[in-house]
């Protein structure tokens, strides 16, 4: 536990230094979205600390383990019994003559002439003790499961009351690492009438990248490397791959359709990109960003007007 929270210490002086980079590289433009990207930085390795430390949430799979961990343990320690008093097949003379003297007085005191004894299931005995250790451990995990936070109803909520407010409806996007450019592309034809489809979109993005690169030195830190992504291999993965977008894209994406996009998040203010084009747009694209609510992790789907 002494080399847990010593790493954890370690890569809280590695963000804190991390955060301060980040932020004095971010321009004008592009501040509110880096500070954005830095609490999320934030709250992830706080998050992520949280469940290392065993605070986090345990699952079915984990409980079915444990029982399964103390069953062997239980199986191995009745064996090395039996092997060490011979439970099994002779036992020790002292325990044969205690158990015989024992139980011949209280078969004479209790027991009718000519009925045979009743003999120990020992192996039954073992058997309901294993089961009744099992019941407790899966009964101790359901209490805690039952008193867990749970984050994806928490979110649906929030976000089905955001939605209410403004009279928008969440339309589901497929989550399959193209989920940003799928919403951005559904939403420029509902709002605008444009047809872009997701290739063209990350084709746009990277040529914006491209020719803008001090715009966007904050976002191409590796938090895997510590160190700065080349920006050509970046736009490589970018257009080449189903790598997930991001606050970069977006970025990039308001500036290519000179349209504000409003990035709205559950229990967190809305983040705006673009919204320098805010006075002259017709109108502005509104994607939903998720957290919890999705198996594979992050997630975007489209906002679209309630008619």
């Amino acid at each position: 536990m002494d080399d847990i929270h010593a790493r954890h210490a370690k890569e809280r002086r590695d963000l804190a230094s991390q955060i301060t980079s980040l932020k004095k590289q971010a321009s004008k433009k592009t501040r509110k979205s880096v500070n954005q990207r830095c609490a999320d930085m934030e709250r992830d390795l706080a998050e992520r600390h949280r469940k290392e430390l065993g605070e986090g949430d345990d699952d079915g799979d984990e409980e079915v383990d444990m029982a399964a961990i103390l069953l062997a343990q239980m199986e191995a320690s009745e064996k090395k019994e039996s092997k060490t008093s011979g439970e099994t097949s002779v036992e020790s003379k002292d325990e044969i003559q205690g158990e015989t003297c024992g139980e011949t007085k209280d078969e004479t005191d209790n027991t009718p002439t000519g009925q045979p004894k009743q003999k120990r299931n020992r192996q039954k005995e073992r058997l309901a003790r294993r089961q009744a250790e099992i019941d407790r451990i899966k009964a101790e995990a359901a209490a805690e499961a039952e008193n867990a936070v749970d984050y994806r109803g928490i979110e649906a909520e929030a976000m089905n009351s955001l939605c209410k407010r403004q009279n928008l409806s969440v339309f589901e996007i497929n989550p399959d690492g193209h989920c940003l450019f799928a919403s951005i592309s559904d939403q420029l034809e509902t709002r605008l009438g444009k047809t872009e489809t997701v290739s063209q979109l990350r084709q746009a993005a990277a040529d914006y990248i491209t020719s803008h690169p001090d715009d966007f030195i904050p976002f191409l830190f590796d938090e895997t490397t510590m160190s700065m992504r080349d920006i050509d291999d970046y736009v490589k993965e970018l257009t080449t791959t189903a790598m997930w977008g991001s606050d970069m894209e977006i970025l990039a994406l308001a500036n290519v359709f000179q349209v504000p996009v409003e990035v709205h998040q559950a229990g967190a203010d809305t983040l705006t990109f673009g919204d320098q084009f805010a006075a002259d747009a017709e109108t502005s694209l509104k994607i939903a960003y998720f957290k919890h609510s999705y198996g594979l992790g992050e997630h975007y789907n489209s906002l679209r007007d309630i008619a």
